[in-house]
């Protein structure tokens, strides 16, 4: 499934993506506040296509002009999310590569994927959380019409073998439709 938006296509991945997924994955801005720990080679970023990538829902981000791999984002639903959440409602998880931060690209990804969740996949509810301190994060998510719901402290993080403070927003179809119709 391709999905499109004024500048960006989102793509399933591909094993032809591991060099560029490597490029901005390695660097320490992006895995450790989405998550996630720093790629360590072209050959990890490989795995990490075939296994976590792969899942259903899941696309790279990627500039229409050369439909490169620039970031990741994906909508798991029910009980594939790391939240308790119905099979009805969805999580949202993105990163984008540190060149392109700053352009508005994300929020154009997040929005055609609350789109998809709303229209293709008829969900009722999406929700999307963000590490303390990642600010680029919540600001996407306000720009998207996320709200603000909870805030879990000390949640112990095995990906990154750590303990963080995670604060989590969401959004309804309802508010979603709503905010559509002020635009």
């Amino acid at each position: 499934m391709l999905l499109s938006t004024k500048r960006l296509i989102l793509r399933p991945w591909q094993g032809s993506d591991a060099k560029d997924l490597y490029e901005y994955a390695k660097d320490p801005k992006v895995g450790p506040a989405a998550g996630w720990p720093v790629h360590t080679s072209i050959e990890n970023s490989l795995e990490i296509i075939e296994t976590v990538f792969s899942s259903p829902n899941v696309f790279a981000i990627c500039m229409k002009e050369d439909k490169r791999a620039i970031g990741c984002i994906g909508i798991v639903r029910g009980e594939d999310s790391n939240m308790l959440i119905p099979a009805d409602e969805g999580e949202i998880g993105f990163w984008l590569g540190v060149p392109f931060w700053g352009q508005g690209l994300m929020p154009e990804a997040v929005r055609e994927i609350i789109r998809f969740s709303f229209e293709d996949l008829r969900l009722k509810k999406l929700w999307c959380g963000y590490f303390d301190g990642n600010q680029n994060s919540k600001r996407v998510q306000e720009k998207c019409g996320f709200i603000y719901k909870y805030t879990n402290e000390n949640k112990k993080w095995s990906l990154l073998n750590t303990v963080v403070t995670e604060h989590i927003s969401a959004i309804t179809r309802d508010e979603w439709l709503g905010a559509d119709s002020l635009n």
